[in-house]
């Protein structure tokens, strides 16, 4: 059976280095035999989260567009920054949108509870995004992903990565690759 993982960067930054590892994480997941859908989430443009705003014009076409994307994956990969110790408001409010009714009126809760979820992140800083990493784990873990213990933490981004985007030491590589092949693995058997 074919593992089909959605990735995607918690960050729009251009230059970001999550964008860079979500990169080479969907390279080790399809190494690892998964067909991965790297998204962009500026194609995915959404409004701040707003009651008043979903009740007046209901679900943003952007968000209805990202609830058919996980609908269609088993899993997800994930590269989040690091704001303030919290992961960005921009996963927030993501998940935020994608969790709400849809045209049907039916909760899109169903679009991500069971689907695993692998996180990875870098940072500048020392920890990697560690703390990011942390509270990711809980609110996805809120939302009914089942997600992986295995995680990588890049600090020191600005130098983890060479010219062509691959990371530049092997024991870094190796930690994304582990989770990479763990959320296969796991995604595999929660569909078996």
């Amino acid at each position: 059976m074919t593992v089909r993982l959605l990735a995607f960067s918690a960050s729009t930054r251009v230059a970001s280095f999550n964008r860079k590892l979500i990169a080479v994480g969907a390279r080790a997941a399809r190494d690892a035999g998964a067909e991965v859908t790297l998204i962009d989430l500026l194609d995915y443009e959404l409004p701040l989260y707003n009651g008043d705003l979903e009740a007046r014009d209901g679900l943003p076409e952007a968000a209805a567009r990202l609830q058919q994307q996980f609908a269609a994956h088993h899993g997800l990969l994930l590269s989040t920054p690091e704001y303030n110790g919290m992961f960005p408001p921009l996963l927030k409010n993501t998940l935020d949108w994608v969790s709400r009714a849809d045209a049907s009126g039916q909760s899109g809760l169903r679009f991500l509870e069971g689907k695993v979820a692998g996180l990875l992140s870098a940072s500048p800083g020392a920890l990697g995004g560690l703390r990011s990493l942390i509270a990711s784990r809980q609110y996805l873990t809120n939302l009914g992903f089942l997600v992986i213990p295995q995680q990588q933490a890049v600090g020191g981004a600005g130098q983890a990565f060479g010219e062509d985007g691959a990371l530049v030491e092997a024991r870094t590589q190796a930690g994304v690759e582990k989770v990479a092949h763990a959320l296969v693995r796991l995604a595999r058997q929660t569909q078996e």
